[in-house]
């Protein structure tokens, strides 16, 4: 009794022709990559490392006098709880005449202006309101037209 063949011929899933191009695009994305590493420099310290980044270059300034809690909070060594300690100040006294008033706000010293000077923009004088004596003290009454209901 003749023996039967102990494995079946399969034809493959992927013709041959098929898989040698397969093969050789797969081999020029990869000597491609390498290219793209090497030209930016990943041999040589280059790429960014994800466990350290550089500390990110984002300038913006604002107005210590009119900035609400969301963008102090965006500055450097200020969290929610020091933006609303100058908030609660700003409202208790006015507004900043200078910088160096800012550090009558509780938790903010010598330090922290420091950091956060650079994003403040330039403060200026409060205009003065002009003295009571100067308003009119009798408003004229608006006059009635004809076609008032």
């Amino acid at each position: 009794m003749p023996l039967a063949d102990p494995l079946p011929t399969v034809s493959p899933v992927i013709p041959m022709r098929a898989q040698t191009v397969i093969a050789a695009a797969v081999a020029l994305c990869l000597v491609a990559a390498a290219a793209w590493m090497i030209a930016a420099g990943g041999f040589s310290g280059g790429l960014v490392d994800h466990d350290d980044p550089p500390e990110p270059i984002v300038r913006f300034t604002l107005n210590i006098n009119s900035a609400g809690i969301v963008e102090l909070s965006q500055l450097p060594g200020l969290g929610p709880a020091t933006a609303q300690a100058i908030l609660t100040h700003r409202d208790a006294y006015g507004p900043f005449a200078s910088f160096e008033a800012i550090l009558d706000v509780p938790g903010i010293g010598d330090a922290t202006l420091a950091k956060i000077r650079p994003y403040l923009r330039p403060i200026r004088k409060l205009q003065t309101l002009a003295p009571a004596a100067d308003l009119p003290t009798d408003p004229q009454p608006v006059a009635a037209t004809e076609n008032a209901p």
